[in-house]
């Protein structure tokens, strides 16, 4: 990713474009590289040096400190700093900050030096990815100025979901197995032999904690009561001789243990009108519930009063501005208007001339606005166009907009919109082509559906982290498999012959249709994969990062980047005659160009949309192009 560069519209409904540097894989040793291990799981003490850690101690949630053990060694290690950029080495020691900034934090095994900002050498807290492409700590990249890296400005992108993943499986002790180290340094703790024996996972380490039997309590009934464990806690109350009777609040002023608590409720006044008590309780609550209501609906009234008086004042105020403004700019726009037709003369003119001048070199005849000329626009939709689909029977074209609807387009007689197909609302539908009827309704995934291809009787749908197969049987979808192992988002998707292509984060993954097999990866660069295309020879990527990838499709080995492109490259469509291919790319920078596959350059670049180009579709020699405008144009293609 460039620096300084723009966000960019977001292309699915619930899934954020990931653009980041390469995804940090676990260490083998890193118990997340272990795909069977538990949430927690025991730990296994050795006697030996322990490394200390350098954190203040929080105070518990009950605002007790933990109960003092003899201090003893250990092999937990603790993560404390990293040393200078230059080599990047860990030391022993490393903290965390914000709100874990006063927790214990002794890790199982010795983190990653990927998984540490640069800027704060700790470990990533709440990562996210910049504008320039690194990852840092979220208050790290708030509070910068510049990238250590390449002295970039430093600007928030998007979380990096896949760096807080890897770190929130790294293990530590629980806060209840930690002490602090008595002659190191303040705010030092190292692993506590008589605390909780359990290492957890960091992202469920306040569940854990939560529940674990070494927490320290109060007793409920006497704050004077000596400190306990939560294991301790059952036995301590059966024996503590400062219960209270339930009926305290009303004036009852007995204490006792269990057993003369039992016999003081057999006789206490107040037991036998808990329930009238309890009602009126309830009654005095909803009251105070409900004045309070009232009091801040009054506030809160009385707040709009007084801003709708600003607001119609400042009102006012605008329309007559508004009403002067206007009178001036209806001069200018008439003044702009006939010097705009002076010079669309002067183009034409001039235009003409340089055609005549073409036709008598030695270029010959040769016109570039004959090649991919645009013939028309269909416009109708009410947001973005996402998708675009021939069906080649009837020469019907379907778009998919986030207005929620599909609209059939007429491409062969009226070239106008046959009927607007309603009902989407996050579910999948399925439509009656004959009768353009909705016939079946399936809930396909538990994400956005960001992807849809069809092969071989079967439906592939694309969405987060899975691909899920379905069998098409007449107007029914049945699952047939759901392909896992992906690592982000699947926005690609293509059917060539007998194998389906995928993109997601940096990656494509070919599988065997038949057997539904993953047969082959390819590693890229650029961020999340948002288009492919196979060619006879070819199979090519557009990425998040600007790029097109080309790899040869027999050995699986990349052949050429194609550059050019300024913004995210959604769509890819090819066109291919016996003697040449070309490929067609559209993307984020508004643009549509022209690749010839021979010679791998861009032969034409086409600019008629008002917004992102994210969709594309070839049919019987015509290109449709669907953009954010809201537009669909249709371009006649002439392949020389």
């Amino acid at each position: 990713m460039s620096s300084g560069k723009t966000p960019r519209y977001n292309r699915y409904s619930g899934g954020a474009a990931i653009a980041s540097t390469a995804t940090i894989p676990s260490s083998p040793s890193s118990p997340s590289a272990d795909s069977g291990s538990s949430t927690y799981k025991q730990h296994r003490r050795t006697p030996s040096s322990s490394s200390t850690l350098t954190y203040s101690p929080r105070d518990d949630d009950d605002g007790m400190p933990p109960i003092g053990t003899p201090r003893r060694s250990d092999s937990a290690i603790s993560v404390r700093s990293l040393h200078s950029e230059s080599n990047m080495s860990l030391r022993s020691t490393f903290s965390l900050h914000e709100e874990e900034e006063d927790t214990p934090q002794v890790f199982a095994e010795q983190p990653s030096v990927k998984l540490c900002c640069q800027l704060c050498c700790n470990v990533f807290k709440d990562p996210v990815i910049t504008t320039c492409g690194h990852t840092f700590c979220r208050r790290c990249a708030l509070t910068s100025d510049k990238c250590p890296v390449d002295a970039a400005k430093l600007t928030v992108v998007v979380n990096n979901i896949a760096v807080a993943e890897q770190i929130g499986e790294l293990f530590i002790h629980c806060k209840y197995g930690c002490r602090a180290v008595v002659a190191g340094k303040p705010g030092a703790y190292e692993v506590d032999p008589l605390g909780c024996p359990f290492t957890i996972k960091l992202s469920t380490r306040k569940e854990h904690e939560a529940s674990c039997d070494y927490r320290p309590v109060r007793c409920p009934n006497n704050p004077s009561c000596p400190p306990l464990l939560t294991m301790n806690l059952e036995a301590h109350l059966k024996e503590c001789e400062h219960i209270k009777c339930p009926h305290s609040k009303y004036g009852c002023t007995f204490i006792g243990n269990q057993d003369t608590y039992e016999t003081h409720l057999e006789v206490c006044k107040f037991e036998g009108l808990k329930e009238f008590l309890q009602q009126t309780d309830d009654r005095f609550h909803e009251m105070q519930l409900t004045l309070a209501q009232k009091d801040q609906d009054i506030a809160f009234l009385r707040s709009m009063l007084g801003k709708l008086s600003e607001k119609l004042d400042q009102l006012e105020k605008n329309l007559e501005l508004k009403f002067d403004v206007l009178d001036e700019n209806q001069s200018k726009l008439s003044e702009d208007l006939m010097e705009f037709r002076r010079d669309a003369s002067m183009l034409n003119d001039e235009l003409s001339h340089i055609n005549a001048r073409l036709n008598m070199g030695i270029l010959g005849s040769y016109d570039p606005q004959q090649i991919f000329k645009c013939k028309g626009t269909f416009v109708g939709h009410q947001g973005p166009v996402w998708c675009l689909c021939v069906y080649s029977t009837g020469d019907l074209l379907f778009s998919g907009s986030s207005d929620k609807t599909i609209k059939v387009w007429d491409t062969c007689t009226t070239y106008k919109c046959q009927k607007t197909l309603e009902g989407h609302d996050g579910i999948v539908l399925v439509w009656d082509i004959q009768t353009l009827q909705k016939v079946n309704t399936i809930r396909a995934h538990d994400n956005p559906v960001c992807t849809l291809v069809s092969s071989h009787n079967m439906l592939f749908s694309g969405s987060l982290k899975a691909i899920k197969v379905w069998d098409i049987v007449g107007t029914e979808l049945k699952l047939k498999k759901e392909l896992t192992g992906l690592n982000h988002w699947v926005r690609a998707l293509v059917a060539s012959q007998n194998h389906l292509y995928s993109g997601s984060y940096q990656t494509i993954k070919i599988w065997d249709i038949r057997s539904l097999e993953c047969v082959h990866v390819l590693q890229t660069s650029g961020g999340s994969v948002y288009s492919i295309a196979v060619t006879n020879h070819h199979i090519v990527c557009g990425t998040y990062e600007n790029l097109i990838h080309v790899w040869d499709i027999e050995s699986k080995e990349q052949v050429r980047t194609l550059t050019g492109h300024v913004g995210t490259v959604y769509a890819l469509a090819v066109i291919s005659t016996p003697d040449q291919t070309k490929v067609f790319s559209a993307s984020y920078d508004r643009s549509l160009r022209v690749w010839s596959m021979d010679n791998m350059i861009c032969t034409q670049t086409l600019l008629r949309h008002q917004g992102s180009v994210t969709a594309l579709a070839v049919s019987r020699g015509r290109l449709f192009s669907g953009a954010v405008d809201s537009t669909v144009k249709v371009r006649q293609i002439c392949v020389q």
